[in-house]
C-alpha cells in the first residue's frame, strides 16, 4: 500500500521535478543526458520584457482579484454566518469552486458583452474574484463557526458597537482565515488560464504568454519561469495552510 501511494505521487510530481531539472540544462534540447548546468535561461527571463509584463500584468491582477474577492467574500460569510434565510446551506458563493473555469469564463465573457464591459484586465479581475468568491467564504465561515458567539454578546453588554466589536472581537478571530484564504486565492489567480483566456484583451498575463509560446514548442527559458512559478506558489500554498491551522 506505501508502495502504491508512493509511486501515484511520483507519478504525479516527478513532471515538476523535471522541469526544474530541465530549467538548468545548458542547451535548448530537453532531453537527458543533461549538457550542463547552467543559470542562463533564469537570466533569459529577466531579460526578456514581453514576459516580464506579462508577469507584472498577473500580479496585478491576482493582487486586486485578491483584494476584491477577500473584501465581498468576507461580508458575504459573515452575513451568511449571522441570517438564517432559504438557500442558504447550498449558497452559489459556497459552491462557485465547484464550476468548471472554461464554463465560468464562457459565462461571464457573455454576460459582460450584454452590460458593455470590454474584454480587459479590468474584466479579469472581477471574472477571478468571482470565481474565487467560494474559496474565501467556505475559509472565513469555517473559522466563524469556531468562534464563540457569547463574545459578540459580551462585547455589546460592554458597550461596543457593532463596528467595535467587529474590529476589537469578530475580526481578531477570523484574521488567520482570512489570511489564509488571501493567499491561496492569489495562487490561484496568479495561475489562473480558462476565466483569464476569455476575459482578457491585449494585456496578457503570464500563464497566458506560456501557453501561447509552448505553441512552438518547449524552452529552457520557459521551464525557468515554470520552475520560479512552482516554488513561489508552493511558499504561499505552505503558507496559507500554516494560517489556516488552528491556533491552541
Amino acid at each position: 500500500m506505501v508502495g502504491f501511494v508512493f509511486g501515484v505521487l511520483a507519478f504525479l510530481y516527478l513532471p515538476i521535478v523535471v522541469l526544474v531539472v530541465f530549467s538548468f540544462n545548458d542547451s535548448k534540447v530537453t532531453s537527458f543526458p543533461l549538457s550542463g548546468f547552467t543559470w542562463h535561461w533564469y537570466q533569459a527571463v529577466f531579460a526578456n520584457a514581453q514576459m516580464l509584463t506579462a508577469l507584472k500584468n498577473s500580479l496585478i491582477v491576482a493582487t486586486c482579484a485578491t483584494g476584491l474577492t477577500l473584501t465581498i467574500g468576507t461580508l458575504a460569510a459573515l452575513v451568511l454566518d449571522r441570517h438564517d434565510f432559504p438557500g442558504r446551506g447550498c449558497s452559489a458563493m459556497r459552491s462557485s469552486p465547484s464550476l468548471p473555469g472554461l464554463v465560468t469564463g464562457i459565462a461571464m465573457l457573455n454576460f459582460y458583452k450584454q452590460i458593455g464591459i470590454p474584454q480587459s484586465l479590468t474584466a479579469v479581475v472581477i471574472g477571478h474574484a468571482t470565481a474565487l468568491l467560494g474559496v474565501v467564504v467556505s475559509q472565513v465561515m469555517a473559522r466563524l463557526a469556531k468562534t464563540d458567539h457569547r463574545l459578540l454578546e459580551a462585547s455589546a453588554d460592554l458597550g461596543a458597537g457593532p463596528v467595535e466589536t467587529f474590529f476589537r472581537v469578530t475580526l481578531p478571530a477570523i484574521r488567520p482565515a482570512i489570511l489564509g484564504a488571501g493567499l491561496l486565492s492569489f495562487t490561484l489567480s496568479f495561475d489562473e488560464i480558462p476565466v483569464t483566456y476569455f476575459l482578457t484583451g491585449r494585456d496578457i498575463t503570464l500563464p497566458i504568454y506560456i501557453y501561447s509560446t509552448l505553441r512552438r514548442g518547449i524552452t529552457p527559458e520557459i521551464n525557468a519561469i515554470g520552475s520560479l512559478i512552482v516554488l513561489v506558489s508552493l511558499l504561499l500554498i505552505i503558507l496559507s495552510v500554516g494560517l489556516l491551522r488552528d491556533r491552541k
